[in-house]
């Protein structure tokens, strides 16, 4: 019988009406036909037993039996003994244009995808240590209905961390546990649009995806150019109906530059004559390999910066953790925003303060920093070797870089790559105006073996050749 359940259509909904013409047997023949042509039974699926779908309907076994038979004889069914009367592989014939060739796509065997974290150093044993140890000694009311805001013990230890690893000012009072960062951006977003602003700043080049979420709320979004000092304030200045902006200070994505002490103070100046909002993306900042991490601008006014962040860098974006630490001017609104959100699981919530608690958070981003370092140091050799000449930029913290192509050609470099089983990304995908800019791929490391690196610089190489791109400089 276990064999027989492998693939099973017991939960099938069979369109039986109770009022239609024609004998039980016949019409149930017609539903059972209906789901295998329509799909929702798949061939090789198997039949309840006469006897259990019987009981199911109210019925007595021959209509089952008898319905059985007839699809049987028409090919629908077929019955072997000892096993299920079964849906037969060639039932229903293949539907697909005769002429029509499948499409076959290169197998990828190398990502270089940015935003990626090493997935395969994610500490299991510990998250299911700490996960276990939570579940044994949760409280009872910590199983109802979560705090909307995030349970309580992980805003003490989150604010406690952000205070200490990065130089934020904090309190559980005012941080709001979420699901991450751009669901950060979106409550803080609403907030902002309660209160009356219409535009917020995003930097050009960026993620394309927070441009698309504060589009989604009803804000417009407004591109603000980067260059090698980060986000450009003068350009920011220049939209006098932006009161807001999201920016990333201590490694902006996906050009990798970090905002200078001058442009930091630029910043909160501004902020501060406009009487506006900076909502800080802490993205991936804790991985510096040229100095120590750089601290929060929130740390350094806390009443004009947002602070967000997540464990989608430092963990695995799988996890669905983040948060905001809010100015006390908008904390209120946003916990009154919170009320309508479903917060992460509370376990998982438990399970992360525990991980903060016994250190292992702290040991794991010492441990992910050593490794992004060792993996970049070898593949700007690996880059040095292959592609002499091509400048390399962004590259002083986080786990991607930019690699700057003499010429045009970035698109087709991606897909020579492609075709090498080598998946890249033209840094224009991340652009939000319409022109292109000087041609450039971002190159991800965070989640390729070093094992890897050698081959897949080999294949970028060789998609670069086959581009037509000159590997030295004018």
């Amino acid at each position: 019988m276990r064999q027989d359940r492998e693939s099973p259509a017991w939960s099938t909904l069979l369109e039986l009406d109770d009022r239609p013409e024609g004998p039980l047997h016949r019409r149930l023949c017609g539903a059972l036909r209906s789901a295998v042509v329509g799909g929702r039974i798949a061939p090789g699926s198997a039949l309840p037993p006469s006897r259990v779908l019987a009981a199911d309907l109210g019925c007595s076994r021959w209509v089952i039996t008898e319905a059985y038979t007839q699809l049987i004889a028409e090919g629908y069914l077929e019955a072997r003994s000892g096993s299920a009367t079964r849906v037969r592989a060639t039932a229903v014939p293949d539907q697909r244009r005769p002429h029509a060739k499948p499409r076959v796509a290169a197998p990828v065997e190398f990502e270089m995808l940015p935003g990626m974290p090493d997935l395969r150093a994610f500490p299991r044993k510990r998250w299911a240590d700490a996960v276990r140890e939570v579940t044994a000694s949760i409280a009872s009311s910590d199983l109802g209905y979560p705090d909307v805001l995030g349970h309580p013990r992980l805003r003490e230890r989150l604010a406690a961390y952000l205070v200490r690893g990065r130089g934020a000012v904090a309190s559980a009072d005012d941080l709001v546990v979420c699901n991450g960062t751009l669901d950060g951006v979106v409550r803080m977003c609403r907030v902002l649009r309660s209160a009356g602003h219409t535009h917020v700043a995003v930097e050009d080049p960026g993620w394309s995806r927070l441009s698309s979420a504060v589009s989604a709320v009803g804000l417009t979004p407004v591109p603000v150019a980067v260059d090698r000092d980060g986000l450009r304030i003068d350009r920011l200045r220049a939209s006098p109906r932006t009161r807001a902006v999201v920016v990333a200070p201590a490694h902006q994505f996906p050009t990798g530059t970090v905002l200078s002490p001058a442009r930091r103070a630029e910043l909160l100046d501004w902020a501060r004559e406009v009487d506006g909002l900076v909502l800080e993306d802490d993205y991936d900042a804790e991985f510096r390999y040229d100095r120590r991490p750089v601290g929060t601008v929130q740390g350094m006014d806390s009443a004009r910066v947002a602070l967000m962040g997540s464990l989608s860098k430092t963990l695995s974006p799988a996890l669905r953790i983040g948060w905001v630490v809010a100015p006390p001017r908008w904390a209120e609104a946003m916990h009154e925003a919170a009320v309508a959100v479903t917060p992460p699981p509370v376990i998982d919530q438990l399970a992360f303060a525990a991980f903060l608690d016994a250190g292992w958070y702290d040991g794991h981003l010492r441990a992910s920093r050593l490794r992004y370092r060792s993996r970049r140091d070898l593949l700007l050799a690996e880059l040095a070797s292959a592609l002499p000449g091509l400048e390399i930029s962004g590259a002083a913290a986080g786990f991607h870089l930019l690699l700057h192509l003499d010429g045009r050609g970035a698109a087709r470099v991606v897909h020579r790559a492609a075709r090498r089983g080598l998946r890249l990304v033209d840094l224009d995908e991340y652009r939000m105006g319409a022109r292109p800019g000087p041609p450039a791929l971002v190159l991800g490391y965070g989640n390729l073996s070093d094992a890897a690196v050698p081959e897949a610089v080999g294949r970028l190489s060789e998609a670069v050749r086959t581009a037509g791109i000159s590997r030295t400089r004018e």
